[in-house]
């Protein structure tokens, strides 16, 4: 018996007895508990906090158990494009249990060509979304991130060919709903952080910038690298020796 027809028959048997088990009180309330346990004995919630709609037309929905703990831990809904020979699945939404709790944690939304679109992650596994990601042609742009778990975001991270561009944070928390006001701002070279502006006194201009000076001195040395060649390549005899110098050292 797989791992999902497993679970199925274990949710079914939980299902049965707690009808059977049921008692009509005054106040019409339901003595469903919020948690059921799985054949090992372990609680695992009543609800898996589903954020993938498996309820639409054309769609088919895949479970699969990857931890072997007998609970279905990733789901794939796939929707039918297009109608006879032309017709194809195509993954439309991902979710997956990050840290086996029972409860979804990342769910990843797809177009109908299958490239991402937006991914919400959970990153402190308190049932709350605290990271958005964007992509565009299926490749990521843009970053919304709530690292201190206040329920609000307080930095942006802007991509550029797959690779950290630019971020923005509001350390203050100044922001709001409809009015985002960073107070620090951070440039990235190559993946590293080159750059950093910060806004002191709240007027929304940067106030002060920090440099990575090894990043500084090594841009430095290769644009004067890149003017002595081209010097050499101009016949310039001063630079020419310079070159041939810097290539035999």
């Amino acid at each position: 018996m797989n791992a999902v027809v497993r679970r199925t028959v274990v949710r079914l048997a939980i299902a049965l007895t707690l009808a059977l088990g049921c008692s009509d009180d005054d106040d019409g309330r339901s003595t469903t508990p919020d948690t059921v346990e799985d054949t090992s004995g372990a609680e695992r919630p009543a609800t898996d906090n589903q954020r993938c709609d498996t309820s639409g037309q054309n769609l088919e929905v895949s479970e699969y158990d990857t931890s072997g703990d007998d609970w279905a831990d990733v789901r794939k809904v796939f929707k039918t494009v297009g109608e006879g020979r032309l017709a194809r699945l195509v993954l439309v939404c991902r979710e997956a249990d990050l840290n086996g709790d029972g409860t979804k944690d990342v769910v990843r939304f797809y177009n109908d060509e299958g490239r991402p679109l937006r991914e919400e992650a959970d990153r402190n596994f308190d049932g709350t979304i605290d990271e958005l990601t964007f992509f565009d042609r299926g490749r990521i742009v843009r970053q919304e991130i709530d690292s201190n778990y206040d329920g609000r975001v307080d930095t942006k991270v802007f991509y550029e060919n797959g690779q950290p561009l630019r971020a923005e944070r509001d350390i203050a928390g100044r922001s709001t709903a409809s009015l985002w006001r960073p107070d620090t701002w951070e440039y990235y070279e190559e993946g590293r952080m080159v750059r950093t502006g910060l806004d002191v006194d709240g007027d929304g201009r940067v106030d002060r910038w920090d440099r990575d000076a090894e990043w500084m001195r090594r841009r430095e040395a290769e644009a004067a690298a890149q003017r002595e060649a081209e010097s050499a390549e101009d016949g310039d005899p001063e630079a020419q020796d310079a070159a041939a110098e810097e290539a035999e050292g």
